[in-house]
């Protein structure tokens, strides 16, 4: 691994790092505040545990790295073709996100105001959401480019990089599920 290469990691472990400990703010409030709202729907009464979103996201990260893997072994086609696959994953999580939240809003009554738990979940679930779309885009460069052919097989330790943050979010998910829709309910 070369001295850049190194450089790439180590400033990804530091991002990692430093979005772990904010994500742990978030959680932390989230089980602090659940159920101790005195008006409004609690999280028993109205979310409902996106199982089928759940597996696209977390099958996101076996895409992601099979891309990285492809690109690797030189084999920059199958690169984009894992890449895109990841990126309609990721896309699919999202949408379903949006519409769990105009469900949440426009049936239920619970937004980001209405109390403890609608401020809590919005707050933590949206901060996730983010990140998501942050990945989505840096996936859908990478999918452009090696597309146009700008990304060749040297290529790899950079993706590999990324892949380092894409596998962040789905334990950061793997956490926000457990808390929100299991233990949280």
């Amino acid at each position: 691994m070369s001295q850049v290469e190194m450089r790439g990691r180590v400033g990804m472990f530091c991002l990692i790092c430093a979005e772990a400990a904010i994500f742990t703010i978030f959680v932390v409030a989230y089980v602090f505040y659940v159920g101790k709202s005195v008006a409004g729907p609690q999280a028993a009464d109205v979310l409902q545990a996106p199982v089928f979103l759940t597996v696209c996201l977390l099958s996101s990260s076996v895409t992601v790295h099979a891309g990285v893997k492809a690109l690797t072994k030189g084999n920059v086609a199958g690169f984009a073709r894992w890449w895109l696959l990841t990126l309609a994953l990721g896309a699919v999580f999202l949408v379903g996100t949006v519409f769990e939240w105009h469900r949440l809003i426009y049936v239920d009554g619970l937004t980001i105001s209405t109390n403890l738990f609608g401020t809590t979940y919005f707050s933590l679930v949206g901060l996730h959401a983010f990140h998501v779309t942050a990945g989505l885009a840096a996936l859908a460069l990478g999918s452009i480019l090696a597309l146009l052919g700008y990304v060749t097989p040297l290529h790899a330790p950079r993706s590999d990089v990324f892949s380092l943050y894409w596998h962040f979010v789905d334990v950061v998910w793997i956490v926000v599920f457990l808390v929100v829709y299991v233990a949280g309910r």
